[in-house]
């Protein structure tokens, strides 16, 4: 891709802007087919798309790029990450934007960097995000200003973890919390939702949260509707019990009168394999009376830490990271377990705390609920895995090129929809996900023939294929081609929960 930085026109008639995306295929994360434009930016935003050739032919531009051959789409919003403490830390976003995502959610699984006072070393699976020097925002507040001050490369909006808060309130963990606990807590997540939080999201199948009954969660969820916000959850089980799981999540959001979203939705482990048309259906009928969604990743493998509740020699279970035993990283726990000549149990006691890739499902399950009218795309990825499941770098790039253009799971526009419009909507993210005249210029070219994920399980660090550019708030942040490498551009924003957010029905999706 080139850039000339030259204007285009001299003529004292012509309009201006800062950038100008000549002859470019646009797909504007409606879900409508592609059409040929010009598309000007200006002062962050999409100031005029000519849809009409030669229709910007007078216009002047600080920068012009030829599009011709290429996409140009909404940049992509990971709705699902872990990155709350290294949007801070490491606020190039490397993992994000080089697969065009321009926008993360942070604060799932019950996890999130804030509002977070440690007494000791953060408790599982809180240690995902970092260690105890990470945590350092004791209100939602200060984390919304620490965003701020660190100037990401990429968009921010944030959930409230469920974990944290009864990290920060209770002794222990393995307990249900007491009234006055969840009143302690419900006044924080009250302090984070008028700070702009998209809503409360829960692991309740991690240890650390378990515990917690149905309704220490219905009562932690009531601040919600006024707010305006959502429920997120990873499910009480993915497993054989995941209609049950399901079902606590609807009455939780019936309760709060909030919309749902489930998290990774999935038919996770061997005896589960095949339902996922039995989940997809519960999921239909439950949208008949609230408002529910779902998010997932393109893989059939998971990755967390390492549950002894999911050690199995049914699957393959591969450890990314061991505290106790680093040399182990990169094997898989069989293998581990026979050259320490113990059963696979033991093995994973011994390595704790540590990470695992679990490949725990089947292909046929992911492509039916990919490709569900309410999913849209999450990456879950672990940045902080010296081994990370390679969803990191490449789930975005590989709903474009695997499953959309090869496996022809969905046409493009439809793919492109599940990652920036529909996301979009879902979260309340006000004036972004559509390429829209007045909309934030969050915009990424790619070529739609070669955009491929080039990260693996053996080498996930890698960029994507394919991605030409992305601009983040209208500023130039990522150059693909044979650079691959970020600008020197951080364009990135908090972006505050907006009113009004809406979890699509089955009816709405239908139209």
């Amino acid at each position: 891709m080139s850039i000339d930085s030259r204007t285009d026109s001299n003529s004292p008639a012509a309009r201006s802007c800062d950038t100008l995306i000549r002859n470019v295929s646009v797909i504007d994360g409606s879900g409508s087919p592609a059409y040929l434009a010009d598309v000007a930016l200006a002062e962050g935003r999409i100031l005029h798309i000519g849809s009409t050739p030669g229709a910007l032919a007078d216009w002047q531009a600080t920068h012009v790029i030829d599009g011709s051959g290429k996409v140009l789409s909404p940049g992509f919003i990971d709705v699902h990450t872990h990155d709350d403490t290294n949007v801070i830390r490491t606020p190039s976003m490397l993992p994000k934007l080089s697969q065009g995502v321009t926008t993360v959610i942070v604060g799932n699984c019950g996890i999130s960097a804030a509002p977070v006072t440690l007494k000791a070393e953060p408790p599982d699976p809180m240690n995902l995000l970092g260690e105890a020097s990470a945590f350092s925002y004791p209100t939602f507040a200060s984390y919304v200003e620490a965003i701020k001050q660190a100037h990401p490369a990429i968009n921010v909006a944030a959930l409230i973890g469920h974990t944290a808060l009864r990290s920060n309130q209770m002794d222990r963990l393995d307990r249900a919390a007491s009234d006055t606990e969840i009143a302690a807590m419900c006044e924080q997540l009250r302090e984070a939702l008028a700070h702009g939080a998209l809503g409360l999201s829960t692991g309740l199948a991690y240890g650390n949260a378990i515990n917690a009954p149905t309704a220490e969660v219905l009562a932690l969820a009531e601040p919600l509707a006024q707010a305006g916000a959502i429920y997120a959850t990873h499910l009480r089980s993915e497993f054989a019990d995941i209609l049950e799981a399901m079902d606590e999540a609807f009455r939780i959001g019936k309760h709060a009168r909030v919309p749902v979203v489930i998290s990774h939705l999935k038919c996770a482990g061997v005896e589960n394999w095949g339902r996922s048309s039995e989940v997809l259906e519960a999921l239909e009928q439950a949208q008949r009376y609230q408002p529910v969604g779902c998010d997932c990743y393109p893989y059939t493998a998971s990755s967390s830490t390492l549950d002894l509740k999911q050690v199995t020699d049914t699957i393959d279970i591969m450890v990314t990271w061991s505290e106790p035993e680093p040399a182990m990283g990169g094997k898989l726990l069989a293998d581990i377990a026979a050259e320490w000549q113990v059963d696979l149990m033991a093995a994973a006691r011994r390595l704790q705390p540590a990470g695992a890739v679990y490949h725990c499902m089947q292909d046929d399950d992911v492509n039916r609920i990919l490709s569900h009218p309410a999913s849209v795309v999450g990456s879950d990825g672990l940045p902080n895995d010296p081994l990370p499941h390679p969803r990191l770098w490449g789930a975005f790039p590989r709903v474009l090129g695997y499953y959309s253009r090869e496996q022809k799971l969905f046409p493009l526009s439809v793919a492109i929809r599940k990652m920036t419009g529909l996301s979009a909507e879902r979260f309340g993210l006000a004036q972004r996900g559509l390429v829209r005249e007045g909309y934030w210029a969050d915009l990424v070219l790619f070529d739609a023939e070669t955009v491929r994920d080039a990260a693996t399980f053996a080498d996930p660090m890698q960029p994507a294929e394919g991605i030409e550019a992305v601009w983040v708030n209208g500023a130039l942040s990522y150059l693909g081609g044979a650079q691959k490498a970020p600008t020197e551009l951080r364009a990135g924003r908090f972006l505050a929960r907006q009113a009004g957010v809406k979890v699509a029905t089955k009816a709405a999706i239908a139209n």
